[in-house]
């Protein structure tokens, strides 16, 4: 992905609301089945990782980023505070 598609990328994911949130339930199956049905259908999503969340599996909110960008074959747009935001 060249770099004036990811700057405008981000730029349009300031202004969406996160879709879904990763609670102490970690990165589960049933959020995978629902980040990947809200992916096809916005390509552009906003996930947010509660403060909850289990960031001892993970290596903290990055390790999460790659963990959902795996599942959904997807890319990492971005990652700030604690919201992700992911692209397909």
């Amino acid at each position: 992905m060249d770099k004036e598609k990811l700057y405008k990328l981000r730029s349009e994911a300031t202004h969406i609301k996160p879709i879904l949130n990763v609670g102490k339930g970690g990165v589960s199956d049933q959020l995978i089945i629902e980040l990947k049905k809200v992916i096809k259908d916005r390509h552009l999503v906003k996930v947010k990782v509660l403060k909850s969340a289990s960031y001892e599996e993970e290596d903290g909110i990055d390790g999460i980023a790659e963990k959902l960008a795996d599942a959904t074959r997807s890319t990492i747009i971005d990652v700030r505070g604690h919201s992700v935001v992911l692209y397909r």
